[in-house]
């Protein structure tokens, strides 16, 4: 609008300048064949869309004319319409003028923002009274109103109507006690089939490759299953369950070695993958970055693979979940400083052959 108004007023002017070298018989024609014009759109047109611009010069030029006489016009709009925009342009006129002379309330300050937004969601059951008396424990002085407004800019109810308990939120309350485990299968350039045990945490999103084998026999699970519950409490876990599958291949005897350990087993529905969401994602990205990208030669070659993937998966790999940070290295502190950014380089180091990019600051 700001570029369109000035070419709308600038046209008028020329347009202006050229009838001032008509005679009146020029003008009334003119005038009258623009008539016939307009009443055969407004024939065909029911509603002419009409941009703020040509609302702005309409009524610029109109206002003057008294009632009776625009109702002698053929306009496209009523003439109560274009009295209505030029008492709409005078009223914004002075309301901008209002707003420059008074400063209003200043705004809440982002960080006292994103401290009512934390703990609203660190404590559901509690409504913007409760935050606000939180704040000014924390000697932070705002209005229950701000709070309110907060919350309700943000998409976060007010009331203490978030008390209510999700399926999402109790797995997330519980993913530090949780193990997920699965085989996945891949076939290498001679036509033989693999089997790829792994297991991944649901706290941190660590996964460890267990092993791969062409024939996984109850005792090749169980042994598997035993060096992982030697290496899980020095990694810090507290896992107390294991979500598996109903596959053979999981015995009596394999259980044991985790319920020796005070993990309890949990068995998915049949044919319910969803039950082992986490597990089953995890298998999609191994394929999708990695296996569905290399030609795998043998079981060495697979392994190596693997060990190189699940590296790559802990130590760089971002994860939404984590709030872009990888299972195993949290993330940095942001760079704030302007000039840095004048001095950024960023190396590339490729792994596997440049299936998998790693990026990091130059030394």
């Amino acid at each position: 609008m700001l570029l369109r108004l000035p070419y709308l007023a600038v046209s008028s002017v020329f347009a202006f300048i050229r009838l001032l070298s008509m005679n009146a018989v020029d003008k009334d024609i003119e005038i009258l064949t623009l008539r016939h014009q307009l009443a055969v759109l407004q024939r065909q047109i029911d509603r002419p869309r009409i941009t703020p611009a040509d609302r702005a010069l309409l009524a610029a030029l109109l206002h003057r004319l008294p009632r009776p006489k625009l109702r002698q016009l053929h306009l496209i709009v009523s003439p109560e319409t274009v009295l209505r925009w030029h008492r709409d342009l005078v009223c914004r006129r002075h309301a901008d003028a209002s707003r420059r002379r008074q400063s209003g309330r200043p705004p809440t300050h982002h960080r006292i923002q994103a401290l009512v937004l934390r703990l609203a969601r660190e404590n559901s059951s509690w409504g913007y009274r409760r935050i606000h008396g939180e704040l000014a424990v924390l000697g932070i002085k705002v209005a229950p109103s701000t709070v309110w407004e907060v919350l309700r800019a943000h998409g976060i109810e007010p009331a203490p109507e978030r008390d209510r308990q999700t399926w999402a939120a109790f797995l997330r309350g519980q993913a530090h006690a949780i193990l997920a485990c699965d085989f996945f299968t891949i076939t290498i350039l001679n036509g033989a089939t693999l089997y790829v045990f792994a297991v991944i945490e649901h706290a941190n999103r660590r996964i460890r490759i267990l092993g791969a084998t062409a024939h996984p026999t109850a005792d090749w699970v169980t042994q598997a299953e035993r060096n992982l519950v030697m290496d899980v409490p020095d990694a810090g876990s507290t896992a107390r369950y294991l979500i598996r599958d109903r596959d053979s291949k999981f015995t009596r005897a394999s259980d044991a070695v985790f319920e020796a350990e005070g993990i309890e087993i949990v068995t998915t529905g049949i044919r319910v993958p969803r039950m082992n969401s986490i597990m089953e994602r995890w298998v999609q990205t191994c394929r999708h970055e990695l296996l569905d990208r290399a030609l795998i030669w043998n079981q060495a070659h697979l392994l190596h693979a693997l060990a190189e993937f699940e590296s790559f998966h802990n130590q760089r790999r971002p994860h939404r979940t984590l709030n872009s940070a990888a299972p195993l290295r949290p993330l940095p502190e942001p760079i704030i400083e302007p000039d840095r950014f004048d001095r950024l380089d960023v190396r590339r180091r490729d792994r596997l052959g440049g299936l998998l990019h790693e990026y990091a600051h130059a030394a």
